[in-house]
């Protein structure tokens, strides 16, 4: 009854029209508005929404908003790039996907003979919960780290914590376990749509590889190397596995393929399967020979990454630089406080990996504040072209003219870390002894900010005194690194060393922190071995750093920032950062040196004479979406998708040998670059 009482009231209401102010009738007068009615009622709430709407200002654009939409339009865009590639080519007539690599060679009749072993490097290794603090109810065996990435947003301070690790031991904090996810989905995609070693596995499948002939050897990159034995087992994991897969392959010898970070860890491994227990897993001398037929190295990190410098002295990169250059509250506003850096910074310090990638060889191999072995180096590739053409007009002859003009042109790459553009261009006679002796920190501890970094403990006299026009090289910048962040080196300096070794025959290099650095350790005696440099050229790499103090009056900040209003005139200096050749990660004098000369025929590093072949793959940009990331990339990941570079790993895998790949490739200033390097083999 009440029901049918409430529709006939309804029913019976006067209609009413919309004004731009109010809600008005037909036929109502003015005075039956002021009434107690329904219709009045719903004018007087109605009204005041309106009055308000009326008053209401334009909105400012604040910089969080500015963020939102960038993030918002790169991931439309991302994510419309992928709906283009995987959808548009299988609806649209005259499109033709190419031909997979893996499948033309199967029809020229290779197929699966050696067994296969891949090692990923740093980052792109998915990391999985299996135990954790109160915050990561519901992700028990879910990914933190490696996949659709949906937990950063919606507790990103909780997935930090669960990443980073104890800041004493470099293993597990307590109440948390976080391991490597297993098996070829350990590192197939980074993400989804964005392959890492998919591409590679497709293609090995085509000539009949699968489970029991190819494994990823998947291992938490966070660790220091002897670590992910200590506590995961994961060496005699891997040593197994390749014993294994050599006796149940007709003991077929296996070809095992690293990359980046994952070359120094298998590195690491040979070492560690020839020594005697319990350091080493007891393999004995000859067990590389007997097991290994060859190591395709991709984007090897030989010697380190001076980008490595950058993240640990300010958690950035060239990439950071830009971001910051063009939405500058992000990194470092006031009102927003997200302190994104100082979260990267706390996080990364705690991974000892990352001091496994600094630059090995000091100045020896890297420069010194007046030469490089990149001396000479051209940025332009206009200027390049030119200087080429130039070159073969002159049949080789210097003229005076052109060795003036290259003494203008040089780039001063040995200066890791310069503090102000013209830190990184003075003669070396203008910089004051560098001294890193006395107490740099400060006796308050004074704690800046919610975010603790040991840049907290550093009093503000010891930062102004390390960026005074000062100018660091691949030596000097490990001092540094010492003095701001002495916790951090301490500790990992006890699993890893940067140096060259006078005497390998002396007893301390067969501690297991001298196994992954080339300069301090030899190579196993197996000279039916091959060894393999794969990595990309012809891309702008990180080289060397100009950096600047940020504004002193923010106690949050870190106190160094890569100074992006830095630009040069020589098209090197780009951003803050000079650029030299290499696939836009690894320089190639770090991806290339030992195949060139380190390694190359009987050395003190390589007594048994391994075979070293040198493959380079200039890079060529894609030319449309049907290429996805580039059939021809030299780019530091995306080369796994390179044709020629997938062709070279399924013809060694299907038996062929560096000669038959035939031998050397080489694009870069590689050769020239080794021969200016003075070291003793």
């Amino acid at each position: 009854m009440a029901s049918i009482l409430r529709f006939r009231k309804l029913c019976i209401l006067v209609p009413v029209k919309c004004s731009p102010v109010s809600y008005e009738s037909h036929d109502a007068p003015e005075a039956e508005k002021k009434e107690d009615s329904p219709i009045s009622a719903v004018e007087q709430v109605s009204e005041k929404p309106q009055v308000k709407k009326n008053k209401r200002q334009p909105k400012q654009w604040r910089c969080i908003d500015k963020c939102c939409w960038i993030i918002g339009y790169i991931c439309t865009t991302w994510w419309l790039i992928l709906f283009s590639f995987n959808c548009l080519t299988a609806n649209l007539p005259g499109l033709k996907v190419p031909e997979p690599p893996g499948a033309r060679l199967r029809r020229e009749g290779l197929t699966a003979l050696h067994p296969v072993v891949l090692v990923p490097g740093i980052v792109t290794g998915g990391l999985e919960l299996w135990e954790g603090k109160p915050c990561s109810e519901g992700l028990f065996r879910k990914r933190l780290w490696g996949g659709n990435f949906a937990e950063i947003f919606k507790r990103p301070l909780c997935l930090l914590e669960h990443l980073s690790l104890d800041n004493e031991t470099g293993l597990d904090p307590p109440g948390i376990r976080v391991r490597a996810v297993a098996g070829l989905v350990a590192a197939d995609y980074f993400a989804p749509g964005y392959f890492v070693w998919a591409n590679l596995i497709e293609n090995l499948a085509k000539i009949g590889y699968e489970g029991k002939n190819m494994y990823m050897a998947a291992y938490d990159w966070r660790l220091s190397f002897q670590n992910t034995e200590i506590r995961d087992q994961t060496l005699s994991i891997l040593k197994s596995q390749i014993e294994l897969m050599y006796l149940t392959n007709g003991r077929k010898k296996v070809v095992v393929v690293p990359h980046s970070m994952g070359v120094i860890y298998f590195l690491h491994f040979l070492k560690w399967v020839e020594a005697p227990p319990p350091m080493g897993g007891g393999g004995g001398p000859d067990w590389c020979n007997k097991h290994v037929k060859a190591i395709m190295n991709i984007g090897p990190a030989f010697l380190g990454v001076p980008k490595a410098v950058g993240s640990l002295l300010s958690a950035e990169s060239k990439d950071v630089a830009f971001l910051r250059a063009m939405a500058p509250g992000l990194f470092s506003s006031k009102t927003l406080g997200l302190q994104t850096l100082e979260h990267a910074m706390r996080v990364g310090r705690t991974w000892d990996s990352v001091i496994s990638l600094l630059p090995k060889g000091g100045e020896t191999i890297w420069g010194n504040l007046d030469w490089s072995p990149e001396e000479g180096h051209v940025c332009d590739s206009l200027k390049k072209r030119q200087l080429q053409a130039s070159a073969s007009d002159d049949k080789g002859n210097n003229s005076d003219s052109r060795r003036a003009f290259h003494v203008k042109e040089l780039t001063k790459y040995g200066r890791i870390v310069s503090f102000g553009k013209n830190a990184s261009e003075l003669p070396s006679s203008q910089f004051s002894p560098l001294v890193f002796k006395g107490s740099s920190t400060n006796s308050a501890s004074v704690s800046c900010g919610k975010v603790w970094t040991e840049y907290n403990e550093m009093s503000h006299d010891s930062i102004r005194r390390v960026a005074e026009n000062k100018a660091y090289t691949a030596e000097t910048v490990m001092d540094l690194l010492r003095l701001v962040a002495p916790k951090l080196m301490q500790r990992a300096e006890a699993q890893f060393s940067h140096g060259i070794a006078e005497d390998l025959d002396d007893p301390k290099y067969n501690h297991y922190k001298y196994w992954s650095n080339p300069l301090e350790t030899k190579l196993p005696n197996a000279p039916d071995m091959e060894i393999y440099c794969l990595y990309g050229a012809g891309l702008p790499t990180e080289r060397s750093y100009v950096y600047k103090l940020t504004p002193s009056d923010r106690c949050k900040s870190i106190p160094f920032q890569i100074d992006g209003s830095a630009d040069g005139s020589n098209s090197c200096l780009k951003g803050g950062v000079y650029f030299g050749d290499g696939d836009e990660s690894v320089p190639v004098i770090s991806g290339g040196f030992m195949c060139a000369k380190g390694w190359r025929g009987r050395t003190r590093f390589n007594p048994s004479g391994i075979a070293t072949y040198i493959r380079e793959y200039h890079h060529k940009a894609p030319t449309s979406l049907l290429e996805g990331r580039g059939l021809e990339s030299g780019s530091h990941v995306a080369i796994m998708g390179n044709v020629a570079f997938i062709e070279d790993v399924l013809r060694v895998a299907a038996g062929a040998s560096g000669a038959g790949l035939g031998g050397d490739k080489v694009y870069s200033d590689i050769m020239r670059m080794s021969e200016r390097i003075d070291i003793r083999l």
